[in-house]
């Protein structure tokens, strides 16, 4: 496993470089590039071998993160499917764009709007050839329910994307959230919403292989090959049911103990609470679809390679959000602690982005806009993007960083709002009308197991106004119940 030293070392090389004019001699030759930004579902930033925290197996990501820049201070602002999607394409908070919660049934009006401009009408107009694979999750479940069962009172999330709010994309082959890995359905080109497919295959291995037909272009009908691509891949797992991996990936954890891979110091191996239990014996799970979703990516990557496409093609490795896996004694996503909103960021652009570790505070909104900056479309983001345009960042030519990066609890049972900064994460709770507040030092307290709130009234009331900045800012209907505002 690469350590930081070695990969400090390796930055320095590619350093020397620079400052010989290699990589700005590159750029200036290069064409428009091609993007490839693929999202697995659940995916905390720590589950990365070479972020030295959990103990997985990623050789791809690890070799991956070597040749990239890793942001390590990157957050979703909820930390939930459907926002993040929402958030992601927009470039705007869920407060603008309407998208506060997951599209399900019960929730009509949870869905992305037809009329909304997104990055992929954006990249459409602009000359790209467009395709997305994978869970979609922006379409409200109706009646008749997909694949559903008569009389059943379950929530119901899949749902079908009629052709015309495909938003630009050209290639379809998505489904709207099917939790059953390894039998997936999808609804392909012109199919009907009657019409999707099943796949005895796991998910992520199939669809790294239709993401390596579209590179491909196979038999020339995936995509104009006069054009760039912009292709994005959102796999399901890592999201649960965990148990749902081939057995190949499960292997690779046989015989470790729940002690030997829920190492965080937050994680009480003790503890009889129910979801310290699932932590325990979902673990296992979790880590080899982890190993899985690794295998392919790298296939994925193989194949960009393999057809001489790897150094014009912007690619990018996320998450919607995180999974607490037993830390403070939770399961899941939806909170502010690290292993939750934290989430992975990874872009590499050979002879672009110079390879390094940044601690730049980036938020969803932010990925549009600096994509389409990075992609020589900076003319063409929408006026009422919320998100910031850190391309000058990302090149490493300077500019200005943000100060803090929001969280937003947004359901009923979660009416917390709060900011990360450099240092701090600072939350507010409104608890019956009572507010609350958290304040960790995430350089002293890596793990967020002490609660400073109190002791620094000045830190906290600079925190305070800097969250009520953002949350007027993001037209939080709600800000003033968490800074009286």
């Amino acid at each position: 496993m690469t350590t930081r030293r070695d990969f400090l070392r390796q930055v320095f090389t590619v350093g020397a470089a620079v400052a010989a004019g290699g990589i700005s001699s590159m750029a200036a030759n290069k064409k428009q590039p091609n993007l490839l930004y693929v999202f697995p579902d659940e995916y905390r930033r720590q589950a990365i071998g070479f972020m030295n925290e959990d103990p997985v197996l990623t050789p791809n990501l690890d070799a991956f993160c070597r040749d990239s820049i890793v942001f390590t201070h990157a957050q979703s602002a909820i930390p939930i499917c459907t926002p993040y999607r929402g958030m992601l394409f927009t470039g705007q908070y869920p407060y603008t764009n309407g998208l506060t919660g997951n599209c399900m049934s019960g929730k009509p009006d949870m869905y992305l709007r037809k009329e909304k401009r997104i990055i992929s009408d954006i990249l459409a107009e602009s000359g790209y050839s467009c395709g997305y694979i994978g869970k979609w999750h922006l379409d409200a479940p109706h009646e008749p329910y997909i694949n559903v069962k008569p009389g059943s009172k379950a929530i119901e999330w899949d749902e079908y994307t009629p052709l015309d709010e495909r938003h630009g994309f050209s290639f379809w082959y998505s489904h709207g959230s099917f939790n059953q890995h390894m039998n997936m359905h999808y609804w392909t080109g012109n199919a009907a919403r009657s019409e999707y497919h099943t796949v005895n295959e796991w998910s992520p291995t199939h669809e790294a292989k239709i993401a390596c037909s579209y590179i491909r272009n196979d038999g020339g009908s995936y995509r104009d090959p006069s054009k760039p691509f912009a292709l994005f891949v959102s796999m399901n797992p890592p999201h649960m049911p965990f148990e749902q991996v081939p057995e190949e990936y499960k292997k690779l954890y046989n015989g470790k103990t729940a002690a030997e891979l829920l190492t965080r110091k937050n994680v009480d191996l003790s503890s009889e609470a129910k979801d310290a239990v699932t932590a325990k014996k979902s673990v296992h799970n979790y880590f080899a679809c982890v190993s899985g979703v690794d295998d392919a990516f790298g296939s994925i990557l193989s194949c960009l390679k393999a057809q001489g496409l790897d150094e014009n093609t912007i690619v990018v490795f996320s998450s919607d959000h995180g999974e607490m896996m037993g830390s403070q004694n939770r399961m899941h996503k939806g909170y502010f602690y690290e292993e939750s909103a934290g989430i992975p960021f990874i872009i590499r652009h050979p002879g672009v982005l110079k390879p390094r570790m940044d601690n730049l505070l980036l938020n969803v909104p932010d990925i549009m806009p600096t994509l389409l900056s990075l992609m020589g479309l900076r003319d063409r983001i929408p006026a009422d993007i919320e998100g910031g345009d850190y391309a000058s960042i990302f090149r490493d030519e300077g500019g200005v960083r943000p100060k803090a990066s929001l969280f937003i609890g947004v359901a009923e049972k979660w009416p917390v709002r709060g900011i990360k900064t450099a240092r701090h994460s600072f939350i507010v709770r409104n608890d019956n009308g009572v507010r609350k507040y958290e304040l960790y030092d995430n350089e002293s307290d890596k793990y967020q197991m002490k609660n400073i709130a109190g002791q620094d009234s000045p830190l906290e009331k600079e925190l305070l106004s800097q969250l009520d900045d953002l949350l007027a800012r993001t037209k939080d209907p709600k800000r003033a119940m968490f800074t009286g505002a």
